[in-house]
């Protein structure tokens, strides 16, 4: 296995966490990292949203470990230290949503040559979250999973949605593929926006972190997405929106200030899912895992009790 960096002085991550680049089947290399827990009652998989990375999900890496089970962290393609599928680091871009499968599929099979610890538990924020779906769909062997603010919808305006299916086909269509998506910049949001008008944490201290994050390590940096991101990521959600909900027990939590993602595709799916659970989070803006100390602690409380009753 070949070592990769890992930035545990930004990530506030347990002692003796590491990272190796790990390659996946269509030759794309990826970043995953991962954390023990003395004698280790099950590992936990992480998958970030768009634009995240491994450093940001140390203090989780902790919550779980402190609960006895190992952690195991994934850069996608295209974001953190992954391979970036284009010249311009800042751009957001995958060939196709199932490429993200093979990102899966690689990380899996990293933590079983690492011996990581049966059984396996998922947890999903935002895009992560739509990853995670598919992959569950897909068999992915884990006992339980909890879902942050996942991407089963993009917020738009109504009379924007149109509009962004049929600029994005018409884009891909006519070789544009990997412009910008309108709106967007190739800068990140966090190391552009200030505290007062983020949309993913009330939380001072968590903002601070997340932009000394990049202000220390700008290649960990990624900007908005691509015409071929966003057409993908529509489509893959208008897919898995007509799919049955997977027979696995699901935790699910949406704040109430969520402006990121859509919360009536969440309420949606959370309503025919037998064996799921839809939690609100008061006053919790898209990142309730980086919220406030009382709001994280009632995440990571109900999540780590989650996973318990499902060992």
């Amino acid at each position: 296995m070949e070592t990769a960096p890992l930035y545990n002085d930004v990530a506030y991550g347990p002692e003796g966490g590491a990272a190796h680049w790990v390659t996946a089947s269509d030759g794309v290399r990826i970043r995953v990292a991962h954390w023990m827990a003395p004698q280790a009652k099950g590992t936990v998989l992480v998958f970030p949203g768009r634009t995240e990375f491994i450093e940001k999900y140390g203090d989780a890496a902790l919550e779980f470990t402190n609960a006895g089970y190992a952690t195991a962290v994934i850069d996608w393609r295209g974001q953190g230290l992954a391979d970036r599928m284009q010249p311009d680091r800042g751009l957001g871009y995958v060939r196709q949503f199932s490429d993200y499968q093979d990102d899966v599929t690689a990380m899996l099979d990293h933590v079983r040559a690492l011996s990581l610890p049966e059984p396996y538990y998922l947890v999903g924020h935002s895009m992560g979250g739509c990853i995670g779906l598919r992959a569950l769909l897909n068999d992915l062997p884990v006992k339980a999973c909890m879902f942050s603010a996942p991407m089963w919808g993009i917020m738009m305006a109504p009379p924007t949605r149109p509009f962004a299916w049929v600029v994005t086909t018409a884009a891909r269509a006519l070789g544009l593929d990997s412009r910008i998506a309108p709106g967007q910049t190739t800068q990140n949001y966090t190391a552009i926006t200030p505290l007062a008008d983020n949309t993913l944490t009330s939380d001072p201290r968590m903002y601070e972190i997340m932009q000394e994050q990049l202000r220390k390590y700008p290649d960990l940096a990624l900007g908005g997405p691509s015409m071929t991101w966003l057409n993908e990521a529509l489509r893959e959600m208008l897919a898995l929106s007509r799919m049955p909900s997977p027979d696995i027990p699901c935790l699910t939590f949406l704040g109430t200030d969520e402006q990121i993602v859509t919360p009536s595709r969440i309420h949606e799916r959370m309503k025919r899912w037998p064996k799921g659970e839809l939690v609100i989070v008061p006053d919790g803006r898209h990142e309730v895992m980086l919220e406030t100390s009382a709001i994280r602690r009632t995440v990571y409380d109900r999540t780590i009790a989650h996973f318990a009753a499902h060992s």
